[in-house]
C-alpha cells in the first residue's frame, strides 16, 4: 500500500509539472517527509498531511478519490467507504459520516483552497465513532454552559464585529488561499453572534482571529460558534472543541501534544486506543478531525504569547484563536507577524438601543397607575428612568454609566444586581459620588455579583431527594472562600485559571503542608497501632496508649520527611488524580525504562521513609521500655539494643516500604475510559482508585514486613548478637506497619488523599473553605459563579476572578505588598 501511495503520489506531482519543493512550499509539508511518502517508506500516513498534498496538487474530485481508495487499502480494512459526491454546499466527501454511514455531528467547515469545503479523505470507522461521540459530549456540555449562563433569557445580548485592521491579519490572498495571479475577491466577514457560523464558512483557509476587550463577549460567541457548526445539516468531519490556550507552554509542549492531554482530561473515552494503536484523542488530532476553537490567547504569559503565534504558525490546520486585542497586537509586533492565513474580527460595543431593548425585559414591571376605563394599565421598569437619563446624556453619572456599560460581561452584571435581586434600584448607579468614574462602576458591578447570586434561594431538591449544592450559604462566607480560590490561582509568572481540586493544596506553604503530612499520618499510625493492640497484645490500656502515642509521631516524622523531600524535588507538592486502578494484571510489556525509571524513584523514596521510621521506632521502644520497667536511658545495654533495633527495624522498613511502594508503580492499569470527565466524577473515580490502593497495600505491607522481617532477623542472627523476632511481634509490628502505612500513603500520596487532609480538613480549620469544599465548587457552578470545563472548574469570567482574588489580597495583611526602604541619600 505503501508503494501505491508514493507511486501514485509521484504521478500525480508529474502531472501538475510541480517539483517536490514547490509542493512543500504551497502544501506546508516539509521536503523530507514527501520524499518518504513517495519512495514508500513511511508507513504513518497521516490524513491531513495527505489532504494537504492534495490541496496542493490541486486535485480534481476523481484524483482525491483515487489516492482515498489507496490510502484506505490494507490499513484501513474495510472501515472506509468511497467518498460521497458533492452537494450543493460543496463536496461532503471524506467526512467521517461518510464514512460511518450516519449523519456527522460538525458543521461543514472550510478548509484549504478557494473552495469553502473541500473534500478529507475516508477515516476509519472507530474514529468515526469516536467523532460522533466527542461531538455529542461537546454539544451537551455547551448548551448546559449557555443556560447556566442564561444566555437565552430574555434573548442572548447583541455581539457585533467589524473586520480586524489590516496589521493584525493576513493578506486577503493568503486568507484565500489563492496560487499566484489569482485575484482575490471581496470577503464578506460582516454579521452578528445568529450568523458567526456562516461568516467563518466564508473563509476559505478556515483561520479566525476573534478579537476584542475584557468582557466583550467573545466566550459567548465561541460557544455558540461551536454550537451552529453542530447543529449544523452540512457534514464535513471536524468537531469543534473549545480549549483554554492559557495554560499552553510553547517552549515545553508542542501544539498538538497540549491538545492531546487537553481532550484526554476532558473526554477520558478518548484514551482509548485507535488504528495504529494510539489513544483516540491523538488519532483524531493527527486525522484533521478536530477543529481547535483556542480560546484565551492573551492568558498566555506575556513572554510566551510571541512563541505560541510562531507555533501557530507553524500549522496550517483550520483554527479558531480569541484575544484581547492589545494582548495580541503586541504579540503581532513581537513576532513580526499575524496569525497566517487568518482573517480577524473585532468586537464592538453595545450601543444605547441594545441596553434599551435588553435591561427592561430583565425586570420586574411595575404598575403605575390605570385608565379611565379602569381596565389598561401602565407598566414600566426599574431600568426606564436609568435610560431615560442615558439618553439625555446631560449628567457626568449617565456619561460614565453608558461608558461602563457597553460590553455583555458588565450588563449581564447589571442585569443579576438589580434585575434579579429584588428592592434593588439601578438608579444608584447614577451617583457621581458614589461612582465617581467608568473603573469605580465596574468594579462595584463586580463586586455585587457574589452577593446577588448568593441572594437567590437555595437550589430546589432532585427527584431521589437530594439538594445539589450546599444551601443556607450566606453571601459574605462565599466571598471570602472564592476570594480565596481566585488567589490561590495567581502565581509569579502568569494567572492559572483552571480551578481544580487537586491543586488546591497548593494554596499552602511548604512547612504547612509538611506539617499536615506529619499529623494526618501520625494519626493514623497511632490509631493502627491501638487497634492492633487491643486485638493481638496483652499488654495494659496504658501502657498501650503509650505505645501509639510514640509511634505516631515517628510514622509522621518518617512520612513528613519522605513528603519534604518530594516536595522540594518537585514531585510531592501536588499529586495529579491517577487514571488508573490496582491490579494484579500490569499492562506493560514489560519493564521498560518509564516504569523501571518508576520503581526505581518510589522504592528510593519507600527505602528512605522505612529506614527512617525503623530508627525512630527503635528510640520510641527504648523510652517506652524506659518508662514501664524504669531502666535508664543512659545504661550501655540500653544504648546498645537501642543500636541494634535502629539497625535492624531499619532494614526491615526500609525494605519492606522500599520493594512495596515500587511495585505499585508497576502493578497500576489504565482505569475504565467511560468515566465522565466531570470534577465530581473525577473526585469519586479517585476515591475509589484510593480505596483500591488501600486494600493492596495493607496486606502487601504486613506480609512484608512480617515475613521480611522474620528473614532478616535470621540473616543478622548472630553477628548483632542474640535476636528475638516471634510470631506474635511478627504478626503486631507487621500489622500496624501495613494498616497505618498504607493509609499513610493514601492520605500522603494519592490527589484523594491529599484533597482530604487539605481540602476536608486544614482549610476548612483555617476559614479559608467551606467543610464541604466539594459541594460548595459544585454550588458555585449551579449559581454561575464559575463554570465547568472536563475535569476542572474556572471563574466565569477572569476579570471577576481577578476582582474577588485582589479583595481577598486587601483583606488579609499577610498577603499585603513587599514594601522597600528608600534608596540612601547620594552624599557625594
Amino acid at each position: 500500500m505503501t508503494e501505491e501511495l508514493g507511486a501514485l503520489l509521484r504521478r500525480l506531482r508529474d502531472a501538475a509539472n510541480l517539483t517536490q519543493e514547490q509542493v512543500a512550499e504551497r502544501s506546508g509539508v516539509s521536503v523530507r517527509t514527501l520524499r518518504r511518502l513517495e519512495s514508500g517508506s513511511s508507513t504513518n500516513h497521516r490524513m491531513g498531511t495527505v489532504n494537504l498534498l492534495a490541496d496542493a496538487l490541486g486535485l480534481g474530485e476523481e484524483d482525491r478519490r483515487r489516492l482515498a481508495a489507496t490510502l484506505a487499502g490494507p490499513r484501513n480494512g474495510a472501515a472506509s467507504r468511497a467518498p460521497a459526491p458533492a452537494g450543493p454546499d460543496g463536496p461532503a466527501s471524506g467526512s467521517f459520516a461518510a464514512a460511518a454511514g450516519a449523519p456527522a455531528p460538525g458543521g461543514a467547515l472550510p478548509g484549504r483552497g478557494t473552495s469553502p469545503v473541500p473534500g478529507l479523505l475516508p477515516v476509519h470507522d472507530t474514529l468515526a465513532a469516536a467523532a460522533r461521540e466527542l461531538a455529542t459530549e461537546v454539544r451537551r456540555r455547551w448548551r448546559r454552559e449557555e443556560e447556566q449562563r442564561r444566555v437565552h433569557d430574555p434573548y442572548p445580548l447583541p455581539v457585533r464585529w467589524e473586520p480586524a485592521p489590516a496589521g493584525l491579519t493576513d493578506s486577503t490572498e493568503n486568507i484565500q488561499r489563492l496560487w499566484p495571479g489569482e485575484t482575490a475577491r471581496t470577503l464578506d466577514l460582516e454579521g452578528d453572534l445568529r450568523s458567526v457560523s456562516d461568516v467563518y464558512r466564508r473563509i476559505p483557509s478556515g483561520r479566525l482571529a476573534v478579537l476584542g476587550r475584557a468582557g466583550s463577549g467573545k466566550s459567548v460567541l465561541t460557544i455558540r460558534f461551536v454550537l451552529d457548526l453542530l447543529e449544523d445539516p452540512v457534514t464535513h468531519g471536524r468537531v469543534p472543541v473549545i480549549f483554554s490556550i492559557g495554560s499552553w507552554d510553547p517552549k515545553s509542549t508542542a501544539l498538538r501534544d497540549w491538545m492531546i492531554g487537553r481532550l484526554l482530561r476532558d473526554h477520558p473515552h478518548l484514551a482509548g486506543r485507535g488504528p495504529g494503536g494510539a489513544t483516540l484523542a491523538g488519532a483524531l488530532v493527527d486525522a484533521d478531525l478536530i477543529l481547535p476553537v483556542l480560546d484565551g490567547f492573551d492568558e498566555i504569559a506575556e513572554g510566551l504569547r510571541p512563541e505560541a503565534l510562531d507555533a501557530l504558525n507553524t500549522t496550517s490546520s483550520p483554527l479558531v484563536l480569541t484575544s484581547r486585542r492589545d494582548e495580541y497586537a503586541e504579540a503581532v509586533r513581537a513576532a513580526h507577524t499575524p496569525l497566517v492565513w487568518a482573517a480577524g474580527i473585532v468586537l464592538t460595543d453595545l450601543t444605547l438601543d441594545d441596553l434599551a431593548g435588553y435591561l427592561p425585559r430583565t425586570a420586574r414591571t411595575v404598575t403605575h397607575g390605570r385608565s379611565g376605563d379602569d381596565r389598561a394599565s401602565a407598566t414600566a421598569t426599574a431600568w426606564d428612568t436609568v435610560l431615560e437619563e442615558l439618553r439625555a446624556r446631560e449628567s457626568r453619572g449617565s456619561t460614565n454609566l453608558v461608558s461602563a456599560l457597553t460590553t455583555p460581561l458588565m450588563v449581564i452584571l447589571a442585569r443579576t444586581l438589580y434585575s434579579d435581586t429584588p428592592g434593588q434600584d439601578p438608579a444608584e448607579l447614577l451617583d457621581v459620588t458614589r461612582f465617581p468614574t467608568v473603573k469605580s462602576l465596574e468594579e462595584h458591578l463586580l463586586a455585587g455579583f457574589v452577593p446577588a447570586v448568593y441572594r437567590r434561594r437555595a437550589p430546589e431538591r432532585d427527584t431521589a431527594g437530594r439538594q445539589p449544592g450546599a444551601p443556607g450559604r450566606d453571601a459574605a462566607s462565599a466571598e471570602r472562600w472564592l476570594g480565596h480560590l481566585a488567589h490561590h490561582l495567581v502565581r509569579f509568572d502568569r494567572d492559572r485559571h483552571d480551578l481544580a481540586w487537586w491543586q488546591l493544596s497548593d494554596s499552602l506553604s511548604r512547612s504547612t503542608r509538611t506539617f499536615a503530612v506529619f499529623l494526618a499520618t501520625a494519626l493514623s499510625v497511632a490509631l493502627a497501632d491501638w487497634l492492633v493492640g487491643l486485638l493481638l497484645t496483652p499488654i495494659g490500656i496504658g501502657e498501650l496508649l503509650v505505645q501509639g502515642g510514640l509511634m505516631g509521631p515517628v510514622a509522621g516524622i518518617a512520612f513528613g520527611s519522605v513528603y519534604a523531600v518530594m516536595d522540594r524535588s518537585g514531585g510531592g507538592a501536588v499529586v495529579e488524580p491517577t487514571r488508573v486502578r490496582v491490579t494484579l494484571r500490569a499492562r506493560h510489556d514489560g519493564l521498560g525504562r518509564r516504569p523501571l525509571r518508576t520503581f526505581v524513584v518510589r522504592c528510593g523514596h519507600g527505602l528512605f521513609g522505612g529506614t527512617v521510621m525503623g530508627i525512630g521506632c527503635a528510640c520510641a521502644l527504648a523510652l517506652e521500655r524506659a518508662l514501664y520497667s524504669g531502666m535508664s536511658l543512659t545504661d550501655p545495654r540500653v544504648i546498645e539494643g537501642t543500636l541494634i533495633n535502629m539497625v535492624v527495624l531499619g532494614l526491615i522498613f526500609g525494605s519492606a516500604a522500599g520493594l512495596v511502594f515500587g511495585l505499585m508503580a508497576v502493578l497500576e492499569a489504565p482505569v475504565d475510559v467511560t468515566a465522565a470527565a466531570t470534577p465530581v466524577s473525577l473526585l469519586a473515580s479517585n476515591r475509589t482508585t484510593m480505596v483500591r490502593q488501600f486494600l493492596v497495600l495493607a496486606p502487601t505491607l504486613t506480609l512484608a514486613i512480617a515475613f521480611g522481617g522474620y528473614v532478616i532477623v535470621q540473616l543478622l542472627q548472630g553477628s548483632l548478637g542474640r535476636l528475638n523476632w516471634g510470631l506474635q511481634d511478627s504478626l503486631f509490628i507487621g500489622a500496624v506497619g501495613g494498616l497505618g502505612g498504607a493509609a499513610s500513603y493514601v492520605l500522603a500520596f494519592t490527589a484523594w488523599g491529599q484533597w482530604f487532609v487539605f481540602s476536608r480538613v486544614w482549610l476548612p480549620l483555617t476559614g479559608k473553605l467551606p467543610w464541604d469544599a466539594a459541594a460548595f465548587l459544585d454550588d458555585a457552578y449551579r449559581r454561575g459563579v464559575l463554570r465547568q470545563t472536563g475535569a476542572v472548574y474556572q471563574f466565569r469570567h477572569v476579570r471577576l476572578q481577578h476582582h474577588l482574588g485582589n479583595a481577598f489580597r486587601r483583606q488579609h495583611a499577610d498577603f499585603a505588598p513587599a514594601a522597600f526602604p528608600p534608596p540612601p541619600a547620594d552624599v557625594s
